[in-house]
């Protein structure tokens, strides 16, 4: 199977604070499976690092209140690009992010609030047919999937 992975959760240094956020969980994952790694905040054209930013509403602001929904929803259609290009059955995605999160979000507040809701990203692919799960939740589309 084909599947679009945050490059965070494969060890590539991308993620605001210019850190990765390995997942001893993509080894099995990478030795089964094709893997596309993707950050749609970079390819939404912002740098590494960058300012922390969380999802309000349909919107994505940083601390500092500057407003980087137009970055974001760019990563989120070069992503979508992508996985078409490569025929991406799902998507894992970084939990919790403005981009990549599924489920549960990041509260807009940057006070460490969780709250439901997808990323941007997250969103796009869902809307397009494209199941995205969290990282946690790899054992099981490992199991649903050989």
């Amino acid at each position: 199977m084909k599947l679009l992975v945050s490059a965070c959760l494969l060890g590539v240094p991308c993620r605001y604070d210019g850190a990765s956020k390995s997942c001893p969980e993509m080894e099995a994952l990478l030795k089964q499976h094709t893997c596309i790694p993707v950050c749609p905040e970079q390819l939404g054209g912002l740098s590494t690092p960058r300012l922390p930013a969380e999802r309000r509403g349909e919107g994505v602001f940083t601390r500092e209140g500057g407003d980087v929904t137009a970055q974001f929803r760019r990563g989120a259609e070069v992503t979508l690009e992508l996985a078409r290009k490569y025929g991406c059955e799902a998507a894992v995605l970084k939990e919790r992010s403005p981009s990549c999160g599924r489920g549960i979000i990041h509260d807009g507040t940057f006070f460490s609030g969780l709250t439901a809701g997808d990323g941007v990203t997250a969103e796009l692919l869902e809307a397009n047919g494209i199941p995205v799960y969290g990282e946690s939740r790899v054992g099981e589309l490992l199991s649903h999937v050989k």
